[in-house]
């Protein structure tokens, strides 16, 4: 990891070349207008959590290693009876990135994670109304930092990337200028 005083490499990226090229590429009156990413958010549902509460334990170990910040556990809002969960039984594992570690683990991500994926073409450019986006991974073992014999099963996760962004055209301008490999255009 970078010593704190060090930034992380695409946030520099970010500072001294997607601000310019943004600002003039998507004709903001202001560079304060310039889309910025805020947080990522990793999280894990386990259904097997329901008959084995210890299962979360080694989730939570591994989704650390891949995030590089430490995970909580998170529990049930409500009582879904058909699934036998009541309120408050933890279910999942999550982590909020910000900051430098967000920037370092989005570079993990589109420069190690995701060209391991097998069969990888790119990923679909679905972005929310606020300009959000949300990537689901099947396996987790795509991440260096997970030895597959340690963790025994694999798990999927869900990476939400929450932008400043008002529109779905200016998150995605944003996200390509990082390197985000998406399948195709969107306008």
């Amino acid at each position: 990891m970078n010593k704190s005083h060090e930034k992380a490499r695409l946030e520099t990226l970010y500072r001294e070349v997607i601000v310019p090229k943004l600002h003039k590429e998507l004709e903001l009156g202001n560079v304060m207008e310039v889309p910025r990413i805020s947080k990522v958010v990793l999280n894990i549902g386990v259904k097997e959590a329901v008959s084995d509460s210890k299962i979360l334990q080694s989730i939570q170990k591994t989704l650390t290693l891949i995030a590089g910040q430490h995970a909580v556990k998170t529990n049930a809002r409500v009582s879904i009876a058909g699934f036998k969960i009541r309120q408050g039984m933890p279910i999942g594992v999550k982590v909020t990135l910000r900051k430098q570690r967000m920037y370092e683990f989005l570079d993990r991500l589109i420069n190690l994670s995701l060209p391991m994926v097998r069969d990888f073409r790119g990923v679909n450019a679905n972005f929310d109304k606020q300009g959000n986006y949300n990537l689901g991974i099947k396996e987790w073992v795509v991440f260096p930092e997970v030895d597959y014999d340690m963790s025994g099963k694999v798990y999927g996760l869900n990476i939400s990337i929450e932008t400043t962004s008002k529109n779905k055209q200016h998150s995605y301008a944003l996200l390509k200028n990082f390197g985000m490999p998406f399948v195709h255009e969107t306008k």
